[in-house]
Order: structure tokens, then C-alpha cells, then sequence
């Protein structure tokens, strides 16, 4: 068998040859990277001559790519576009990477290489990423168990290996409830308020499963439309009541003892090393750096959100008990109410939008914006090879050279997860250029109109492309601080800070176009969009603040004490919703983010980096939103230094000053 994951690809750029790489190659590949990778860590730790930086960090950072390398293509396809055979080979391949992992940082001889160099290198002769290097590794291997007895990291090694399986097992109970589940309407009736293009899918959805009718399902761009527009109102509950319900069904793809189990795994295993939880262990490596400082944190954003919120919600109420007769307000009424109320109070119907963003303008005038920002030039290239017929490739380019290859999966498709992310497939290193990812799920085109994406989708689209530029732009030695190799709660401010072009009148006239006239999108529609950004901001926040607490409470150190996910969830939740409890329902069984994403303990850290892009915005703004210098000033400080210094560091050489926390507030309008 001719296995293309031996060996570094011999293809332009070392492009991955998809059509080449088969199920059954991983694991053969997978065991023999790890065989090569620990005989050149062994021939580290058998060098006579005294330690140093050069012959042991420098070494160690520098073995070991095809082992990333074939992991990271094993489970980005696993995400992305997976099946059953490849979900057993994942689940094979989970235990494998986590004692290959163990027996790293488990090494006491490395372990005490690095000590030496650590506790005796005058770190003033080092550069500032050597630093950070020889840091993180030091840390690295104390805090994955280097100073434990050797019965103690046999009993790490046995946790590790459960963990890492418990987490792929979570995200598939929670594809296979998200596939296995379709509403299927016959009655046109039935219909009033969606959509057309939604129409048109669920028609092609219904098409394709040989049924007659409308097919609707979990995925979000059928999913969601579906909720904001539907007037029938016992429809939407069953959808809703159906989404709430994945990994929290009396089947085999429940997800509540996993939960348990997993939460109880991470306590023993913070106990192991010495920390108190979870998020002790996790938060020392952040910028906020302790539970205390987090729960401060979201408390302070709730004090100000919840007036706002519950005025918001009191609007709400009204409104709908005058235009639609409903009370009390139930979960699967808000999406449809909040919609109804924003065309009331801004006279905008966001379906009026979409015309104005067909994904290839979008796409294209996104190009465009970082082309100014940036200096970067996207050129398709067909010649190389994408996983799937969805995925477009492209070269990058910068003053005309190449710079890194981008891939582009936009549509949902049996066998890929919800949600939307950026990933990669190569790190980049010195002399070494990255290979980047990002996959959304937007709604595909139709028989009669090309694929439209709401205003939303196209903050997301901004969003995953500001991960992108971090991973694009990157330009450090070493590939374990390189891109997106940061603190947790600073990776967000590259993407979040993206979204805000979408709201500048300078941007969007570079994009928002009709799809049949060519038409600029009407100054008026600028001005409601504008006017978007301050809708229901209190709701919007405590929404987000829900799950950082829901996620900061499996985490901490009173977890041990959850008995029942739905009980400790509805208690966590209380004081941020509004609407009453829906027992057949439960948000903790299909939150990825924490039980499989690697948000564990770091969910707050989306409004953290929002303080960190409202502050950062300001700036450009007050130099003009494509000010090169600005530009230029955030790329050298924060997309290309990666994780080479302290991000606070990194940010006051950018902005010249720590975040003001009042800048998220007076962009949200809650002050």
C-alpha cells in the first residue's frame, strides 16, 4: 500500500493530495511518525554535551511535523467531512496522540534538559520568542505532570487517554442527534412568513431525502431562518424542542453521563498536578488568571447588561402580546419576535438584506478590505487538491510572492459539524508558510438564486477570516507560538475585531451589492445596519454571559459536587433567561465549545476579546478604517508575533495604552 502520509508531500507549496489519502492510511502513518519523532527526542536526551537552548529547545521544536501534520488532517476531516469509518479511525488514533503526548512530556530526562537550560540560561541572552519558548516548554511539562512520581503519571497517562476519547465520542452523539432529525412539512399553509430561498432548500432538502413537501433540519441555515420567520408557531416549537434536545435523548447518543464523567476526569486530573480545578489549571495560562478574576469579570458585564436586558425583554413582551397575541413568551417565539420587532423599530426586514450579500461578492470584497488593510492578494488555484467538491483553494500572495494557502469550505453537508471555525493544516515556521482553513455553514445556492447569506452570516464570515489573517499573517521561528498559538482569551480579538468592518459605510460599498442589479446597498439599509449593532445588545450579552457561566461552573472547583446536568444547568442559567425551562431540553449536551472544541474554562473569553477589539477599533477609527499605519502597526504587534510575548505586551506596543473596558459598553450602547 502506497501510504502519500510517510513522507512530506511532494506537491506545490506541500499542498495535502486529498485524492490520495485514504481511511486506512492514518493509522499506519500516525504510528510510524510517532516511532521516528520519540528516536529523535531520544537522540536529545542521549547528547553528552551540557544542555543549552540550541541542542535541546531549539531541537525539540523542530522534530515531530508529520506527526502534527497527520493528526491535524485526521481530525480537521473529522470535522469537516467525516463518516463512520472515520470516526473509528479518530477514535483509534485519540489514545494513541495522547500517550505519544504523555510519553513527551512524561520524559523525565528531556524533562530534565530542560530544567538545566531553564534554571541556569542567563534569559537575557535570549531573544524575546526564545524566551517564550523555554517558558512555555518548562511550563508545558510541569504542568502535564513532569514533576509527579512515576505511579502518579501512569495514573495522568490513564486520564489523558479517557478525556481525549470521552471528547471525540461527545461531538459524534451530538452529529449523529443533529443528522438523524428532519421536519418534514406538506401543508403550504404551514409555510407562511419563511422565506423563499429557504423554500427553495428545504424543497432540494426534501428532494434529496425522497420525500415530498418541505424538509427542514438541524443545520444551522435551515435551522435558524426557520425559527425567525415561521408564523406557525406550534412548528417552531417542535424544531426548537428538537435542537434542544441533541445529546439529551433516551438513546444511545446522550450525553449527560459523559458530561459527568468528563467534568469528574478534569477535576482528578487538575487535583493530580496540584490545582484546586480545572480552571485554575487553565486560567494560569491566561490573561485573566484565576476563576475569581473570571466570575468578576462576567459579574461586571452582567451588572450592566441586565437593566438594559430587562427592558429589552419587558419591549419584547409587549410587543408581542399586542401584534401576535403571545403570552407568555416561550424560547421558540424569541428569535421570531426579537425579527418582527427590529423590522418594527428600525423598519428593517433583514431578508431585504440578503440580496445585497451574494457569498461570492461577499467573499470577494472581503478579499478586498485585507487587500487594503494587509497587503494580501488571494489567486484560486484548481490544481490543487480540496476534501471535498465544496472547498476552494487559494494561494496567498504578499508583494507578489507567496504567503500562505487558504481553504474555503462554506456549506453544510452530511458529515460535517454545525457552527463555524478556523483551522489548519500547516503551522507556519520559519522558512515554512502555513496552510489555513476555515469552515462555516452558510445556505447554498438554490435552482433560481445564488447563495445569500444574511447579515449575520456575514459577521461570521468576517469573523473566521480574522483567525485566518492571525494564522495567514503570521511570521515566528517556531510553529508552537506561531498564528493562533496565543493565551485563550486573546485568540478572539483578530476575529472579533473583523467583524467591525461590516458595519462601515467604506467597507460595505466595497461588497454589498445587489445579486440580479448590481446595486449598491441604499445608504438608508447602511444607517439600519449601523443601528443592528446596538439591537437588544442587553439580551445578546446576557446570552453570551450564560454560557460563560454554565461553562466556568462544570470547571471550577465546586464541579464535583453536579450530580445532574439538567438541574446544575437550569440553576446556573436562572438568572439569564427570561423565558420559562423547557424540560425535554438541555443546552450543556450539545456544548461543544466546552466538551469538545477546547473552550473548557474559556467560553468568557469571547466578551474579554471584545473588550480588547471595541478598544482596538477606536483606533481605527480615529485614523480612518483603512489607515495603513494602523494597519500595519496591528500586524507587526498582533497577527504576526503569534504567542512570542505576553499579549498584553503585544497589545500596549499596538495601542499605546491597556483596553478601556468603557469601550465595549459605549460600542454596545449599554452606557
Amino acid at each position: 500500500m502506497k501510504n502519500p502520509l510517510f513522507q512530506s508531500f511532494s506537491t506545490p507549496h506541500q499542498s495535502i493530495p486529498f485524492s490520495k489519502i485514504k481511511t486506512e492510511h492514518f493509522i499506519p502513518a500516525l504510528k510510524e511518525a510517532i516511532e521516528k519523532e520519540l528516536a529523535a527526542i531520544d537522540e536529545i536526551v542521549a547528547q553528552p554535551d551540557r544542555p543549552t537552548f540550541s541542542n535541546t529547545l531549539d531541537k525539540l521544536a523542530n522534530c515531530g511535523d508529520l506527526v502534527s501534520r497527520n493528526a491535524g488532517i485526521l481530525f480537521n476531516l473529522n470535522s469537516a467531512e467525516t463518516s463512520e469509518a472515520l470516526q473509528k479511525v479518530a477514535q483509534e488514533a485519540a489514545p494513541l496522540l495522547s500517550q505519544f503526548q504523555n510519553d513527551i512530556r512524561l520524559n523525565f530526562k528531556l524533562f530534565e534538559r530542560i530544567k538545566t537550560v531553564y534554571e541556569t540560561t542567563d534569559h537575557s541572552n535570549l531573544s524575546a520568542e526564545e524566551h517564550m519558548l523555554l517558558e512555555k516548554e518548562y511550563k508545558s511539562f510541569v504542568r502535564n505532570g513532569a514533576l509527579l512520581n512515576d505511579a502518579q503519571k501512569e495514573t495522568l497517562r490513564a486520564l489523558d487517554t479517557q478525556l481525549a476519547q470521552l471528547s471525540l465520542t461527545f461531538g459524534e452523539h451530538v452529529l449523529a442527534d443533529t443528522q438523524a432529525y428532519a421536519l418534514n412539512v406538506l401543508d403550504a399553509e404551514d409555510l407562511k412568513g419563511l422565506p423563499e430561498n429557504l423554500l427553495e432548500l428545504a424543497k432540494a432538502t426534501a428532494e434529496q431525502k425522497g420525500q415530498k413537501g418541505w424538509t427542514f433540519t438541524l443545520d444551522y441555515p435551515s435551522y435558524v431562518p426557520f425559527m425567525t420567520y415561521a408564523e406557525n408557531r406550534a412548528l417552531r416549537k417542535t424544531l426548537s424542542v428538537a435542537f434542544g434536545k441533541r445529546g439529551f435523548q433516551d438513546n444511545e447518543n446522550n450525553n449527560t453521563k459523559l458530561i459527568l464523567e468528563i467534568v469528574q476526569l478534569l477535576k482528578k486530573r487538575a487535583a493530580l498536578l496540584g490545582y484546586p480545578s480545572h480552571a485554575a489549571f487553565v486560567l494560569e495560562e491566561r490573561m485573566a488568571q484565576s476563576e475569581t478574576e473570571v466570575r468578576t469579570f462576567l459579574d461586571t458585564l452582567f451588572d450592566k447588561a441586565y437593566p438594559a436586558a430587562q427592558k429589552e425583554w419587558q419591549t419584547m413582551e409587549k410587543f408581542a402580546e399586542k401584534e401576535f397575541n403571545l403570552s407568555p413568551l416561550e424560547k421558540w417565539d424569541t428569535a421570531f419576535v426579537a425579527e418582527k420587532l427590529k423590522q418594527a423599530q428600525l423598519s428593517l426586514d433583514e431578508q431585504l438584506l440578503k440580496p445585497y450579500f451574494p457569498m461570492d461578492k461577499v467573499l470577494d470584497g472581503l478579499f478586498k478590505i485585507v487587500q487594503k488593510l494587509y497587503g494580501l492578494e488571494f489567486e484560486k488555484n484548481e490544481q490543487l487538491d480540496g476534501y471535498h467538491e465544496d472547498v476552494t483553494v487559494y494561494e496567498v500572495k504578499k508583494n507578489g510572492l507567496f504567503y500562505a494557502l487558504l481553504y474555503t469550505d462554506f456549506f453544510p453537508r452530511p458529515g460535517k459539524r454545525s457552527g463555524a471555525w478556523m483551522t489548519q493544516f500547516k503551522s507556519q515556521k520559519a522558512a515554512e508558510r502555513p496552510h489555513i482553513s476555515i469552515v462555516c455553514n452558510f445556505s447554498r445556492a438554490t435552482k433560481t438564486q445564488p447563495s445569500l447569506l444574511t447579515f449575520q452570516e456575514v459577521t461570521t464570515l468576517f469573523h473566521e477570516f480574522g483567525h485566518a489573517l492571525h494564522g495567514m499573517l503570521a511570521n515566528t521561528t517556531y510553529s508552537g507560538l506561531s498564528g493562533t498559538h496565543v493565551y485563550w482569551d486573546f485568540v478572539e480579538l483578530p476575529s472579533q475585531i473583523m467583524e467591525n468592518w461590516c458595519y462601515q459605510s467604506e467597507a460595505l460599498a466595497l461588497f454589498a451589492k445587489h445579486y440580479e442589479t448590481d446595486a449598491a446597498l441604499p445608504k438608508e439599509f447602511i444607517e439600519k445596519i449601523k443601528k443592528i449593532a446596538h439591537f437588544q445588545q442587553g439580551l445578546q450579552t446576557l446570552r453570551q454571559l450564560g454560557f460563560g457561566y454554565l461553562d466556568l461552573s462544570y470547571h471550577g472547583e465546586d464541579s464535583t459536587a453536579i450530580n445532574d446536568v439538567k438541574e446544575h444547568e437550569m440553576r446556573q442559567l436562572e438568572k439569564v433567561q427570561f423565558t420559562a425551562d423547557t424540560p425535554e431540553n438541555c443546552t450543556s449536551t450539545a456544548f461543544s465549545h466546552i466538551f469538545q472544541g477546547g473552550y473548557a474554562a474559556g467560553y468568557y473569553s469571547y466578551k474579554w476579546a471584545e473588550v480588547l477589539d471595541a478598544d482596538a477599533f477606536e483606533l481605527f477609527l480615529e485614523n480612518g478604517i483603512f489607515d495603513s499605519a494602523t494597519a500595519k502597526a496591528f500586524e507587526t504587534h498582533v497577527l504576526s508575533k503569534g504567542g512570542t510575548e505576553h499579549p498584553m505586551t503585544l497589545y500596549k506596543r499596538f495601542r499605546g495604552k491597556e483596553p478601556d473596558p468603557s469601550a465595549l459598553l459605549r460600542r454596545s450602547g449599554l452606557v
